[in-house]
This record gives C-alpha cells, sequence and structure tokens, in this order.
C-alpha cells in the first residue's frame, strides 16, 4: 500500500545548529548489524508519562521527533561501526496520522537488545513510534495510519516485515507503549491481515486484563479473553467464569446455566450490597462490556455504578425503584449482564420493536414469571431470542400451563391458535397478533412496493383500515387465503418460516430420479412443478453417494406428465469450507455443461444451494464471494442461465441484494435457523419449501409452495 513518509528533512530544522545537518540526512546504512525484519516484524512505541495535548499543529508534532532525536543523541554513543548516535526508531507517526522518517528502513535501535522467541528485537523488527502518552488514547487516524504502515512495509519496503506486532514491554521492562497495548498485537484492528474495527475500549481493556490476572490458573476450568479492548463472547464468559468461582461453583464452565442462576438467587444479594469486592468488580466489569458508565475503580459500587444499574433496569423494561422487582429481578438481570444481548436501541434498532420487547420483559419475565423465558434483548432488533421469548408469550396468552411453555411450535401451540388465536382477538393476544404483522414488516404489494406496517395499529383495539390492508397484502404475498383475518394459517406463517405446513402447494423437489410413474403420481397429487439436482459430485462408489442427479431423459418424462422443471446445483452445501470465490467460478460452469446436456433452454434459472445455518460474518466471508463465483462462471459462457439461491431468509435476501440472485428458493422448513427468525421472506421468493415428507413409499418429497408469476421453470426439452 503506497504511504507518504515525511522524510527526515521536514523535522531537522527543529534540531540545535550543530547537528541540523547529521539530522536532516539519509539514515546511515545498516552495514555489519544483522538486519532481517522478514523474520519478526514491528514493535509498538510511544513517547511515555503525561499527554501529548501540546500538539495541535504539525510544527509542534515535527519540535517533537526533533526532542527525540535530541534525546536519543546526546544520551547514546556511536555503535560497532562507528555510526554517530542517531534516533532510534525507524518511523515516528503523529496524531494528525503524518509519518515521518526515523532510521527508516535501515535497523534502528529503540526495541531493547533482548530476544524474543529467538529473533533479535533489533535485528529482527521495525520500530514504529506514536506521538502519544500514557493519558493519552489512540484515535482512529492515528491507527489507521500505523495498519497502512505496517501493510506498507510488508510489502513495499525494501526489506520486508514479518506479520508479528509486539509492544515494547514485550522485549524490554517497561510500561510502553501505555494504551497502545491493546493494539500491540497481531489479529488487532492495526494489523492489515485483520478486519478493521475501530478504536477499542480503554475500560474493556481493563476489565480485560483484570479478570484474566485474577482468574487464570486460580479458577478451575477458566478460560483466557483476548486483552485487545473490544467486548464479545470471550470477554463475558471469562467474567461468568470469574462469577461462578466466587460463588463457589467448580470446576467453571463458559455458560451461565441453571446452576449459576440458582446460585445468584440463594445468595440474593445486589451489588450495592455485597462484601465481595470480586463480585463487585465482575458486575462493574459487566457494565462497562455492555456500554453503560460506570465505576472506573472496579472493586468499588459507586454512584456511576448505582446509576447504570438502574438505567440498565429502565432500558429492558423493569422498575429499579419498584424494591420488590429489583430483588425478584435480579437473577435475570445477573444473567443478561453475562451475555452479549443489548438493551439500549442499536443503530439498526426500530424504536416500536424495542418497545414490545420492553413489554415481554416487563410482563411475561418480571409480571407472569414464565420458568423457561429469559429477559429477551431490547435492541430494537427481531432477532431469534427475541423469537423464542415472543413465542413464549403467546403460549401463555393461549392458555398453555406456564410450567409446560417451551417457545416451541408444536402441537399444543398450534391448536391453541386454531381455536382461540382464531377467534376474535382482545386484549394481550391481540396486541400479539399485531406485534407479528410489524415483525414482519414490510410486505410487498403486487407491483412490487414494500407495505409496513403502522407501528399506531399496535397498541389499538380498532379494526383500523391500515390494519385490514396489511394483513390482506401480507396474505397475498405469502400465497395463502386473503381474508384479513387472524386465522391459523395467517398466525403460522408470521411466526415461523414453514408458515402452515398442511396447506396445498404446487411445488416439490426431492433426490429421486421421476419416472413416468412417478411423473403421473406428482401431476395427480396436484404438484406443477419439481426442482431436480443438475448433478452429485459424489462418485457411485462413495458411501454417501444419493443417486440424486437427473438422469438421461427425465426431463423429457417430467414435460410429457404435463409437470415443469427448475433445476438445483449442490456441491456440499451443508459445509462451509465449500463456499470460496473460486469454487462457486467452477461450479457455475459445471452447472452451465450438465443444463446445457440436459436440454434446459437458455434462460432457465439454476438454483445454488446453501443448505445450512449460514451467519452473517459466514455470509461476508464465504457465500457472498461463491455467488460472485457463479456469476462469472456463467458470465464466461455467454449468460445462458440466471442463477438462484437456496436457503434461509437472510441467505436469500442478503445474496439477492448483494449477489444479483433473480430468485430465492427459501428453506422454510428449517425454521430453527437462526437465518429464518426475524427475517421476512424475501420479495424476490419463488418457491417456499415448508415440508418434507414420505410421498409415497420410500419417496421422500419436499412440499414448496410455487409463489404464482415468479419463475415458471422449464416446460420443455431446447
Amino acid at each position: 500500500m503506497a504511504v507518504f513518509i515525511n522524510p527526515r528533512s521536514t523535522w531537522a530544522p527543529y534540531v540545535d545548529e550543530e547537528h541540523r545537518a547529521h539530522a536532516a540526512a539519509p539514515p546511515d546504512p545498516t552495514e555489519q548489524r544483522a538486519w532481517n525484519p522478514g523474520s519478526g516484524g514491528v514493535f509498538i512505541h510511544y513517547r511515555g508519562g503525561g499527554t501529548s495535548s501540546d500538539l495541535k499543529t504539525e510544527e509542534d508534532c515535527r519540535r517533537d521527533i526533533a526532542a527525540v532525536y535530541a534525546k536519543w543523541r546526546d544520551d547514546g554513543e556511536a555503535d560497532e561501526d562507528g555510526v554517530p548516535p542517531d534516533i532510534c526508531y525507524n518511523f515516528l507517526i503523529c496524531p494528525h496520522g503524518n509519518i515521518y522518517e526515523g532510521r527508516g528502513y535501515e535497523r534502528g535501535e529503540a526495541n531493547g537488545g533482548d530476544v524474543i522467541d529467538g529473533l533479535g528485537s533489533n535485528t529482527a523488527f521495525y520500530s514504529i513510534c506514536a506521538l502519544m502518552r500514557s493519558d493519552d488514547l489512540a484515535s482512529e487516524t492515528l491507527l489507521r495510519t500505523f495498519r497502512s504502515l505496517i501493510e506498507h512495509l510488508r510489502t513495499e519496503a525494501p526489506k520486508t516485515a514479518g506479520t508479528r506486532i509486539h509492544p515494547h514491554s514485550a522485549a524490554y521492562d517497561t510500561d510502553c507503549p501505555g494504551n497502545l497495548h491493546m493494539y500491540a498485537q497481531p489479529g488487532s484492528t492495526i494489523d492489515p491481515a485483520a478486519s478493521w474495527r475501530g478504536t477499542a475500549d480503554i475500560y474493556v481493556w481493563e476489565v480485560q486484563k483484570w479478570v484474566n490476572a485474577a482468574y487464570d490458573g486460580v479458577a478451575p476450568g477458566y478460560l483466557k479473553c483476548p486483552e485487545f479492548g473490544y467486548t464479545g463472547w470471550s470477554t463475558v464468559l471469562s467474567l461468568t467464569q470469574g462469577l461462578q468461582h466466587e460463588l463457589g461453583i467448580s470446576p467453571t464452565v463458559q455458560s451461565y446455566g441453571p446452576g449459576t442462576f440458582a446460585a445468584v438467587k440463594e445468595r440474593a444479594t445486589l451489588p450495592g450490597s455485597e462484601i465481595n469486592a470480586n463480585v463487585v468488580r465482575i458486575y462493574n466489569s459487566a457494565l462497562w462490556c455492555k456500554g453503560y458508565w460506570t465505576s472506573r475503580h472496579l472493586g468499588i459500587w459507586s454512584s456511576d455504578s448505582e446509576a447504570a444499574l438502574t438505567q440498565l433496569y429502565g432500558d429492558i423494561g423493569l422498575s429499579y425503584a419498584n424494591l420488590s422487582q429489583r430483588h425478584a429481578m435480579w437473577p435475570h438481570i445477573s444473567k443478561a449482564l453475562m451475555r452479549m444481548d443489548q438493551f439500549r436501541l442499536v443503530p439498526s434498532g426500530d424504536i416500536n420493536i424495542k418497545n414490545v420487547q420492553m413489554w415481554l420483559n416487563s410482563r411475561y419475565v418480571a409480571g407472569v414469571g414464565i420458568p423457561a423465558m429469559s429477559l429477551v434483548p431490547c435492541d430494537g432488533i427481531y432477532s431469534r431470542d427475541v423469537q423464542q421469548g415472543f413465542m413464549m408469550s403467546i403460549q401463555y396468552e393461549l392458555g398453555i400451563d406456564p410450567a409446560s411453555i417451551t417457545g416451541y411450535f408444536g402441537a399444543g401451540t398450534q391448536a391453541g391458535l386454531k381455536g382461540k388465536g382464531s377467534a376474535p382477538l382482545s386484549g394481550h393476544l391481540r396486541h400479539q397478533f399485531r406485534a407479528a404483522c410489524y415483525f414482519n414488516s414490510p410486505t410487498i404489494l403486487p407491483n412490487g412496493a414494500p407495505l409496513m406496517y403502522r407501528p399506531e395499529d399496535i397498541g389499538t383495539d380498532a379494526e383500523t383500515s391500515t390494519h385490514l390492508e396489511w394483513v390482506r397484502s401480507f396474505q397475498s404475498f405469502s400465497q395463502i387465503p386473503v381474508t384479513g383475518s387472524n386465522n391459523y394459517t395467517t398466525w403460522a406463517q408470521l411466526l415461523v418460516s414453514s408458515g402452515d405446513t398442511d396447506r396445498p402447494a404446487t411445488g416439490c423437489d426431492g433426490i429421486t430420479e421421476i419416472t413416468t410413474a412417478r411423473g403421473q403420481a406428482l401431476r395427480a397429487g396436484g404438484y406443477r412443478i419439481v426442482g431436480r439436482y443438475l448433478d452429485e459430485h459424489l462418485a457411485p462408489s462413495d458411501p454417501a453417494y444419493l443417486g440424486k442427479a437427473l438422469k438421461p431423459g427425465e426431463p423429457q418424462r417430467i414435460y410429457d406428465a404435463g409437470l415443469r422443471l427448475y433445476p438445483i446445483f449442490q456441491y456440499n452445501g451443508t459445509q462451509l469450507a465449500n463456499f470460496t470465490y473460486e469454487k462457486g467460478y467452477d461450479q457455475g460452469k459445471k452447472a452451465h455443461a450438465k443444463a446445457v446436456e440436459h436440454g434446459i433452454g437458455a434462460g432457465a434459472c439454476i438454483y445454488f444451494a446453501v443448505d445450512y445455518d449460514a451467519m452473517d460474518s459466514e455470509i461476508d466471508s464465504n457465500i457472498l464471494p461463491y455467488f460472485r463465483g457463479v456469476k462469472d462462471g456463467l458470465a464466461e459462457l455467454g449468460n445462458r442461465y440466471t442463477f438462484g439461491v437456496y436457503g434461509s431468509r437472510n441467505v436469500c435476501i442478503r445474496v439477492s441484494h448483494e449477489g444479483g440472485a433473480r430468485w430465492s428458493f427459501v428453506s422454510g422448513m428449517s425454521w430453527g435457523f437462526s437465518g429464518n427468525l426475524g427475517y421476512p421472506l424475501p420479495a424476490n421468493w419463488s418457491f417456499n419449501q415448508i415440508r418434507e415428507y414420505e410421498f409415497q413409499p420410500g419417496w421422500g418429497l419436499d412440499h414448496n409452495v410455487w409463489r404464482e408469476d415468479s419463475d415458471p421453470g422449464v416446460s420443455a426439452v431446447s
């Protein structure tokens, strides 16, 4: 990466006249001294104690570098090559993000004389000094400049640097580089090999240092968390283990389970009354990790701590002022603190969803006290945990015994929705139906325009025209009977991705060859289109071979039966490792060749499968690159075919919006997938796979709703 490095001549004018010429001259070359930074990397430094707040202008920064030079010049001695003392850092970075040359690409002498992992700290490492001091925090500008310079040194320097990143303290007994410690490590935000994460939180860093120092090697089973200033599961689970140790639980585990909950409940002590300083430290630490301003002295429960806890109760939908509720809910609050759930509205959150979330906590956790229900996040995002809590609340209103409530969309829940749920609604069940409408918003109108559910309709008993319009539009878009009512089929479609699995459908797919008799049976069973696999990656001799690929002449038999065909392509679609750009490119071309081989005409859509619950991070890292490869592979062969995506709602939405998929084949029957919880049907859905069953003895079939006016499939051999 190209970076601009200010030469020594830019700061040399601020050096005393006697040494100015030396300061402005290029650094003395490394000759006899060993210098091999490719085996090491970089060391990170700072300027020492105090603050750099006086470095307001670039002139101030250059004066500061001149002062660094003067100190090294006055205190140093000529080296074994007779080279006079010089500034010892290779490069310096000012708070404004400018890079200055010190020793440049020649060997520096700032890292100390020790060896780290067999590598000389000066012979194998560049040294980079930030013009910041112990009281300063690194700005984003400074960190981005570090990242750019390290990438430059790794890729473009005359002697490239290795991949190691160390703080000065790794090789020398020093506090250097102060608050930069949390960045001076591989994988941090200044490491160009890692993702950019922005500035870290110094208070979270303090938490991470403390919990590791307190419990590593002390609490049986304890796992250290990274000390890099970013909160995450690793940090809160380490805090959980610390809490378990203080409660006498051994060995400790990375889970806040029933045992921990029971121990907190039995202790019945809020942090303000806690006498164990480490327990106080743990709860203050958890508040920092949640983003609340609490005590800077972790072992002291201060007024800031009390204010933070009060705010947390309120954000969750509870009352801290209500002493009975404060104490009764403490075990739930403790558990929530030891998770990554957010209880304040996040930037992408919706205030109306947050209001529903807070109501769920207030009524069903604090009020009703459903035993299996935990506090749901209150971040304004309809997520998996919110969906589960929401399902539990519906089960309660349907009359299911609280002790039997699980959040599972089972026979009892379905029976309740077909009965009480399908009758005229009022009160809490009416509120839940309308909240479910909002959670599934927007729905899509026939002209393709989105229609949001009006938040004003959530909290009213009135049968408003806007409520009825949305419900009818949702039913039409979902291809269920348009009644405008809260019947079972509509409830099911709102609550689970499969919807009413007993509803009729005209689409299907499977791994079994369609013979003439089978084609006739499908037609008689109400099916009009069948999905079949273009290929199989396993050899017939492989024990896992399914024989699922289209057979010669099979497409014609399908058409002769009065059915249409939609082609599917899947090689190891259940494994993340299958999804790379290169494999997508290769499989796109293979799919093209197989489609041509089977006489599938131009313009047909081939569905490439993501047959597992891919997380957003995996969609970013693997799934989207795979589909870019598919797109490029098909394009190279003339774009004879378009491509679609099979997967969870989230996968389909993202691959369609970001990867260009024409149609979405939704794996709706996998309603437990996180990618099917909290996401609406994709606007471009063509098939919704809602049930797997045995159509005939030994012949398994997937029952798929085929959306009208969507993908027409293929009806004749080309």
